[in-house]
């Protein structure tokens, strides 16, 4: 059995002039065309993060599209798996992501807003449709673990959980999430190398191009997305940033990942977004990255030496 794990196809380039529901449409057909190809009755699942984690930088779906995706599992009996290990269990202004987008998944996976980062645990969510087949089939639900039953995560994640609940933090991460959007694009939009501002809820990326213009990623070579990540670890900037390569061909394209905690308030983000501003203009400072050395450089990425010729 086949699994189509296509995590990025939502964030795949749109044909100048093409309207969403066109590019929805077109997604489905390729979708539909893969089916065929491998055999409807050899594809089980259909996987894909909700919202974009580590590999593609908090990129959204276009309204629509899940339910598009969906519709083609459905056809062919196939199951919908969303990963939330990242953007899950109130990341991005509800319990679940996939709350947004209009679809409830057949299978959904949940980690780290799990237990907040108290404990580590994760943990796997059935839709009750498949439990109740698999009874109404004469068969139990088998889903033992080696460390089902560790009793100290478990405590972690449910206090965690009453938590979120009795102080509606899910109201305070879209109330923040707002915000925090609305201070990032007030101070980034215009940087000559921000390329992209997306997320939802407390989940941002900013993603960064050599030319605004074309949208031409800076050479994997460069590893500007660590430079990044180092320089906010660094004395005066105090500031955890999560990066990332590859968001532009799986190689080149460099993003950081901004996830305050749930409890934050508009003095926390305005103190983040001004560490972050300096952490950017700070590390192409040191780079010394200007127009004039970037027009000697190979944007493509490839950053061979050119020498006489023999």
């Amino acid at each position: 059995m086949f699994i189509l794990a296509l995590i990025y196809c939502f964030i795949l380039f749109i044909i100048l002039g093409e309207r969403d529901n066109d590019y929805i449409t077109r997604l489905a057909n390729e979708l539909e065309d893969e089916f065929q190809r491998i055999g409807p009755h050899r594809v089980c699942a259909f996987v894909a993060e909700t919202v974009g984690g580590s590999s593609t930088g908090c990129a959204t779906a276009i309204p629509g599209y899940f339910k598009a995706m969906q519709a083609v599992c459905q056809r062919h009996g196939a199951l919908l798996i969303l990963d939330e290990v990242m953007c899950g269990m109130g990341r991005t202004g509800t319990m679940h992501a996939w709350e947004q987008e209009g679809v409830v998944p057949d299978i959904q996976t949940v980690g780290k807003g799990l237990g907040g980062g108290y404990a580590p645990i994760s943990a796997v969510l059935i839709n009750k449709w498949m439990v109740t087949a698999l009874q109404e089939g004469g068969k139990d639900f088998a889903h033992g673990q080696t460390y089902m039953a560790h009793p100290l995560s478990a405590a972690a994640a449910l206090k965690v959980q009453r938590i979120i609940q009795t102080e509606d933090l899910l109201g305070n991460v879209r109330c923040m999430g707002q915000y925090l959007e609305a201070q990032l694009k007030q101070k980034l939009s215009g940087h000559r190398y921000v390329g992209d501002i997306r997320g939802r809820g407390l989940f941002w990326a900013v993603e960064f191009v050599a030319d605004k213009g074309t949208k031409t990623p800076f050479p994997a070579a460069l590893n500007l997305h660590s430079r990044l990540h180092s320089k906010g670890l660094s004395k005066g900037y105090e500031l955890a940033l999560f990066n990332a390569p590859g968001a532009a061909d799986g190689y080149s394209g460099d993003h950081i990942v901004l996830a305050p905690p749930y409890i934050v308030n508009e003095a926390d983000i305005d103190d983040i977004v001004e560490r972050l501003v300096r952490v950017i203009d700070d590390t192409f400072k040191d780079l010394d990255l200007g127009f004039a050395r970037l027009s000697k450089c190979n944007i493509s990425g490839n950053m061979a030496e050119k020498g006489p010729k023999a």
